[in-house]
């Protein structure tokens, strides 16, 4: 088989697996009696995140190879969320909340390693058969985003958006992907590596903040990481409650709230293609303010819309996704590779997304579980309730973090002179 195309296959698959809970895990919790701890959900994922990834990575490196190491991670995470949907259909509604959030702790625990282990096994890949990986990879990656629309979709129309099966779901692409993981090119491991522990971990990055400009940056990073994964713990339970108004009940985006957030992961896919045509003529700063800005409409256009006539406001606030997803994260990660020195351009990367997927997201989940459980209650499965006052706060958040970078962030641009 086409080696790009296997990449393609790796890529479908390792996205399609998240992809089948990421957005509507929060309609199942409460639909389950659990709605009060969804962002507990959620924060599992920056838990996991800030240790789980450099503890895989460090065995890929020296005793299994990547590849293998992948497809490992994704039969134990897999297994385990496998469980989870068995425990979930044997108990319903009486299932306990310290089981449930145990198997998904280690469910999610195995499978966010895979993420930075399918770069690694690409990026081999691609440079073992002679290819440039900064023009080979991006195309490949885009069907990673395809792999997650179509799992998103396929969880939507077969009705399971707040049903166990959406686990399910994730858990055979998962074991599918497992077996498929350890057909893919073999990786290098260093046995005789003599790399200190405190590098294997990232934390020699820390130094970085010694430097006002990226401490200054990195500090940011934490606090707009923040707004990271708010919509996606709570955007699929806050469209669906509009179920239980009689006056939108029967609308498109009330019974398919999948099929309406998948519209910001197609935004995605187009805005990635924008950045390097902003960064090199506006700078890091201002398409980070423009990322900023964007989840205050993100936010906002949230908390003014509704599926009826409002749902032009959802459509831009899923359209704006794209710029305030991408122009973050993907604008940060190649800022950071640009300033820092190749010795520490790795662990700075872990780094940033140790500040942003890590804490910033844990911060932010835990932070807007408070919120949304003041303002809403759990009704017969449906988290009903002032919405609307949530997302106004966590837009004002992002306008606040918006004006003091504007402010503190100094970093002096040289915009790109245009070849004619």
């Amino acid at each position: 088989m086409n080696l790009k195309l296997r990449l393609i296959i790796m890529n479908f698959l390792q996205f399609a697996v998240w992809g089948a809970y990421l957005t509507s895990m929060g309609s199942y919790l409460a639909s389950a009696g659990q709605g009060a701890h969804i962002g507990a959900f959620y924060a599992m994922q920056g838990i996991t995140s800030i240790f789980m990834p450099a503890l895989i990575g460090i065995v890929a490196d020296r005793w299994i190879p990547a590849q293998k190491m992948m497809g490992i991670c994704h039969f134990i995470s897999s297994s385990f969320l496998l469980g989870m949907a068995y425990y979930a259909m044997q108990e319903g509604t009486n299932a306990d909340f310290g089981v449930l959030i145990g198997l998904f702790t280690v469910g999610i625990g195995f499978y966010m390693p895979s993420l930075s282990l399918s770069y690694s096994v690409a990026y081999n890949a691609l440079e073992k058969a002679g290819m440039d990986t900064i023009t080979a990879f991006p195309p490949i990656r885009i069907f990673g985003t395809v792999g997650f629309i179509c799992t998103m979709l396929l969880v939507d129309i077969l009705g399971f958006q707040t049903t166990y099966m959406q686990f399910v779901v994730s858990g055979v692409l998962g074991i599918m992907l497992g077996f498929f993981s350890m057909t893919l090119p073999d990786c290098p491991i260093n046995k005789g590596g003599k790399k200190t522990l405190v590098d294997a971990l990232g934390l020699r990055a820390f130094s970085l903040f010694k430097d006002r400009t990226m401490a200054t940056f990195f500090i940011f990073s934490l606090l707009l990481g923040v707004a990271l994964q708010l919509s996606n713990s709570y955007a699929n339970p806050f469209i669906t409650s509009f179920k239980a108004i009689p006056e939108f009940a029967s609308t498109f985006g009330a019974n398919h709230a999948n099929a309406l957030i998948s519209l910001s992961q197609c935004s995605e896919t187009l805005c990635i293609l924008l950045i390097p045509f902003f960064l090199k003529r506006w700078g890091i700063k201002k398409v980070m303010l423009m990322a900023m800005l964007s989840w205050v409409f993100r936010f906002g256009l949230f908390g003014a819309g509704d599926p009826g006539t409002g749902v032009w406001m959802f459509i831009l606030s899923m359209i704006v996704y794209g710029v305030a997803f991408d122009f973050f994260n993907v604008s940060g990660s190649l800022f950071v590779n640009q300033f820092t020195d190749k010795s520490m351009r790795s662990s700075a990367q872990g780094l940033f997304m140790l500040m942003t997927n890590g804490i910033g997201a844990t911060l932010g989940t835990l932070g807007a579980q408070n919120i949304v459980n003041y303002y809403t209650e759990n009704v017969n499965g449906i988290m009903i309730g002032d919405w609307s006052s949530a997302w106004y706060i966590f837009a004002a958040y992002s306008l606040v973090i918006a004006i003091l970078f504007a402010i503190f962030f100094k970093y002096d641009f040289k915009p790109e002179k245009k070849v004619e």
